[in-house]
């Protein structure tokens, strides 16, 4: 029997690759045995033909004797040798045997002929084969025949052995793993010996090739939503642009879920992770059957819709998005509502794969710079307002390091006695090259990427020192976004600002929007009872523009109703909205809350609001927003005509 040298053992077990030369010592040992018993037999023969011519020749009968009683000690210690080697070598066949039977792997070894000289235990267990058939002796078709007969093979039994043996004829090792009936994947690997025939190993890798399919699943699958990852959307991507036909597109749809950043901040993660869940599973009940939905990282997700003829099959799908994606969420006892910032690029035969989802991600963000939750079509202008939306982040960024921001500040009238009652407090960005930046076109951006954080505390800690500055009964307000709303140190920061500057609590007055509102109630509650216990107060801006609810109003703590410019302009038309003023004003009234009008540009509109019973006012009649150094000279110069009026 050959030998497996350090090459040819190479992908076995260890311990096979020993039991396997371990059967070619034993045969070399074997073959010694018997050429010792040849030599003994000779020995023999010359040992009694000598003492025989000797005793002949001499006549001397003693020494032949002696010479007899030698030559029979040393036969007998002879045989009880070679009895003591042959125990031995027995002993250690059934150790090697007892070895190959216990091995985890199933083990066959084929001779020259092709036919069976070892087949263990285990590889009889593993297909279910009987004892009687698989055994040495046996050729390799008739194994395989019998596998067939059990139902542990399905394949063509002759083309099977001709390419097992075709390749060890020319020295290959062959691997292969095959799947059986009940579940299980066998791993075969049939490795050439030296002087002809071979080994052949079988494992089960059952658990082994789960492992590796769990590894590649999750190398291409996300963790949370089971979505194809943002590899795995490429590589789908790729494929069905080479399967777009000259007459149909084919569709990128970016998704963003407007707003997710608040539900994580006001809920937890574990409460987003589930929304995001709920989301994914509604996405893939809108597909068509060719379709393909991913997650891309966060709250963005991605869609390809293939085979599209017109316009409107994508605009149809669009439509099922929103329907699915606006209705109401339960999660973990939470009831959440969203939207989606969705941008569509369409893609013809022969399109780039990059551009096209540089061009989705393009249509998306004008989406949200368009106000959120709607939809854009990429069009060619896009990139250009894209690159300059990206400038000018880059350069708020900037402008934050170099404080390149300015509070300006816009006086609230008592419409009683049109005295100067308080200021709101309005961030201005002087722009190096492009002078004053409406906040209309800075503050999303802000807000969008987190930046808002660090510039409303700027503007808080900066209006609270100015406003220490000001007369005792002149109120300071600052607004605040969402963002900062949802922030866990929101309160702590208002404090350190009163701390800080020395104001007075009763003086600082916070605006918040009833979009912080419709997120968590509970949540919201106690936050604002959290700033009512520092001493502040709290107005509830752009009334009646949102999400209004009355129950609002009954239900968090605020001090003041502040009445939206777009009501204040049509009250003095025939159809105005005066009944509109009148009620908000009734309401707050029965809740001891103040009103404040923004907006206000006429005389006639003052007037109006004073009749119709509203606090304050502030606009563009009385002063626009101006700054600090302005603002300040126009409380002394009201302060010195108060005085001289008394």
């Amino acid at each position: 029997m050959s030998k497996l040298g350090p090459d040819s053992g190479r992908g076995l077990p260890r311990d096979v690759v020993d039991w396997v030369n371990s059967q070619s010592i034993a045969t070399t040992t074997a073959a010694n045995s018997r050429a010792i018993r040849r030599l003994t037999f000779c020995g023999i023969l010359l040992i009694a033909a000598i003492s025989v011519a000797i005793a002949m020749a001499a006549g001397v009968v003693v020494l032949w004797i002696l010479v007899a009683a030698l030559f029979l000690t040393s036969i007998v210690h002879l045989l009880l040798k070679q009895r003591a080697f042959h125990r031995r070598l027995a002993a250690e066949r059934r150790e090697l045997s007892v070895a190959v039977n216990n091995i985890p792997q199933g083990l066959v070894l084929y001779d020259n002929s092709t036919r069976v000289t070892v087949c263990n235990q285990r590889y009889i267990e593993m297909f279910g084969l009987s004892p009687d058939v698989a055994k040495p002796g046996c050729t390799m078709h008739e194994l395989i025949s019998h596998r067939k007969d059990t139902g542990s093979f399905s394949g063509d039994v002759g083309e099977f052995c001709a390419s097992i043996i075709r390749n060890v004829a020319l020295g290959k090792v062959t691997h292969q793993i095959v799947d059986t009936a009940d579940g299980r994947a066998i791993q075969i690997i049939n490795q050439p010996l030296e002087a002809g025939g071979w080994v052949a190993t079988i494992e089960d890798v059952t658990e082994r090739k789960r492992s590796d399919e769990k590894i590649a699943h999750l190398a291409h699958y996300d963790a949370l939503t089971d979505l194809p990852n943002r590899v795995l959307f490429r590589e789908q991507l790729e494929y069905a642009l080479k399967k777009v036909r000259r007459d149909e597109q084919l569709a990128v749809l970016y998704i963003d879920i407007d707003e997710f950043k608040s539900v994580n901040d006001a809920l937890g993660h574990s409460i987003g992770d589930e929304l995001l869940k709920a989301v994914a599973g509604r996405l893939r009940g809108c597909l068509g059957e060719a379709d393909v939905a991913a997650r891309l990282g966060g709250d963005e997700f991605a869609i390809i819709q293939t085979a599209i003829q017109r316009p409107s099959d994508t605009m149809r799908l669009v439509e099922r998005l929103y329907q699915a994606i606006r209705q109401p969420y339960e999660c973990a006892g939470h009831l959440i509502t969203t939207d989606a910032s969705i941008g569509i690029a369409l893609a013809s035969e022969g399109a780039d794969l990059d551009q096209l989802l540089k061009n989705a991600d393009m249509a998306m963000y004008e989406a949200k710079a368009d106000g959120r939750r709607t939809y854009r079509f990429f069009q060619s202008g896009m990139d250009a307002r894209v690159k300059t939306r990206r400038t000018l982040e880059l350069e708020l960024r900037q402008a934050i390091i170099d404080g390149g921001f300015e509070v300006y500040y816009q006086p609230l009238v008592n419409l009683k006695d049109n005295k100067i009652s308080g200021c709101e407090a309005l961030l201005r960005w002087r722009h190096p090259s492009r002078g004053m930046i409406s906040p209309a076109e800075f503050i999303p951006i802000a807000e969008e990427t987190g930046l808002i954080n660090q510039l409303g505390d700027w503007v808080l800690n900066t209006a609270c020192v100015e406003a220490a500055g000001w007369p005792d009964h002149i109120r300071i307000a600052v607004n605040v976004s969402p963002i900062q709303f949802k922030s866990q140190t929101l309160a702590l920061n208002v404090a350190t600002a009163l701390a800080a500057s020395g104001l007075a609590p009763c003086r600082l007055e916070l605006e918040i929007t009833e979009a912080i509102l419709i997120r968590d109630d509970e949540a919201a509650l106690a936050l604002l009872h959290q700033l009512r216990e520092l001493g502040v107060r709290i107005a509830l801006d752009d009334f009646g523009t949102g999400y209004s609810s009355l129950s609002y109003l009954q239900r968090y703590p605020f001090d003041k109703i502040k009445i939206d410019r777009c009501f204040v302009k049509d009250v003095a038309g025939p159809a105005g909205s005066s009944s509109i003023v009148q009620a908000i004003v009734n309401i707050a009234a029965a809740s001891n809350m103040t009103t404040t009008a923004e907006g206000v540009e006429t005389e006639r509109q003052m007037e109006l609001l004073r009749e119709l019973g509203c606090t304050e006012m502030q606009g563009y009649l009385f002063s626009p927003a101006i700054s600090a150094a302005e603002i300040q000279q126009l409380l002394l110069s009201r302060r010195d005509e108060a005085a001289s009026a008394a």
